[in-house]
């Protein structure tokens, strides 16, 4: 946890859910599912379904004429081919998350970046998960060769970022941390031009 003043301290131990045990539900490979007990602070005892996460990157790679590199997949939840940018999990825990997204960017993509730049951290369902995704500016690409693992089929393409920026708000683009990563990028990019 940060660092809190006195205020948000005293919030925080108000609101506060104290656990009292954990099942574990199911262990799997990119994630686990647990049922916690918790006492909440009105005295009372609920449940919380939970999942565990390794924790995710994803990356906004801006080619030098401002065109955002993205991808088309099938994600077999929703049943649909969705735009995403490049993104993926840690391998491990302590994996540091600008190694994975680096990682990321040259399998899904091809691409490598000179230059990295955190856009910070978000938790993309905080209500029942602890997932946590750092997300990067990636600038200064070059192309190479992909390395696609053996169940991914991604189509790459470009767009100019103002198109993107545009098709996230018309709601085009329904993937959380795409809306995210295409949003914050371009906020960074103008306060860096003003």
């Amino acid at each position: 946890m940060c660092e809190m003043t006195e205020s948000e301290r005293r919030e925080y131990e108000s609101l506060r859910e104290i656990p009292l045990e954990s099942t574990l539900i199911r262990h799997g490979r990119i994630l686990d599912m647990r049922l916690d007990m918790v006492r909440v602070p009105n005295g009372n005892v609920a449940g919380r379904e939970l999942v565990r996460h390794l924790g995710a990157v994803c990356v906004v790679p801006l080619t030098d004429d401002g065109q955002v590199i993205l991808e088309r997949q099938y994600r077999y939840v929703i049943d649909s081919v969705i735009t995403e940018i490049p993104a993926g999990k840690l391998d491990a825990a302590d994996e540091e998350p600008l190694e994975a997204a680096k990682r990321e960017l040259r399998e899904e993509t091809g691409f490598h970046a000179a230059e990295w730049i955190s856009l910070g951290d978000f938790f993309p369902a905080a209500a029942y998960s602890d997932e946590h995704i750092r997300l990067f500016l990636a600038r200064g690409l070059t192309p190479g060769e992909r390395d696609l693992d053996a169940d991914e089929l991604i189509n790459v393409f470009t767009l100019p970022l103002e198109d993107a920026v545009a098709a996230v708000m018309r709601g085009e683009y329904p993937d959380a941390k795409t809306q995210m990563g295409i949003l914050k990028a371009a906020e960074y990019l103008r306060r860096e031009n003003t």
